[in-house]
C-alpha cells in the first residue's frame, strides 16, 4: 500500500522544516541536537521509500499470480 497524496505531501513538508531547523541547530545547538534531528529526516525518508519498495513488491507478487 502506498502513501496517500496528502501523506507523503505532508511528510515532504516536515522534511522541508527540519532541513531548516538542522540548519540552525548545526550553528547554535549541542551536536546531539543536530543528531536526532538529522535521524528524523532519515526516518521520513525511508518511511516514504520504503512504502513504495513495499507496494511495488506487492503489486509483482500480485501480477504474477
Amino acid at each position: 500500500m502506498t502513501l496517500s497524496t496528502q501523506v507523503e505531501e505532508s511528510l515532504i513538508e516536515a522534511q522541508q522544516d527540519l532541513r531548516n531547523a538542522l540548519s540552525f541547530s548545526a550553528r547554535t545547538e549541542a551536536p546531539y541536537v543536530s543528531k536526532h534531528i538529522a535521524d528524523m529526516l532519515h526516518n521520513i525518508d525511508n518511511l516514504i521509500h520504503v512504502t513504495d519498495l513495499l507496494s511495488d513488491l506487492e503489486n509483482g507478487i500480485t501480477n504474477n499470480k
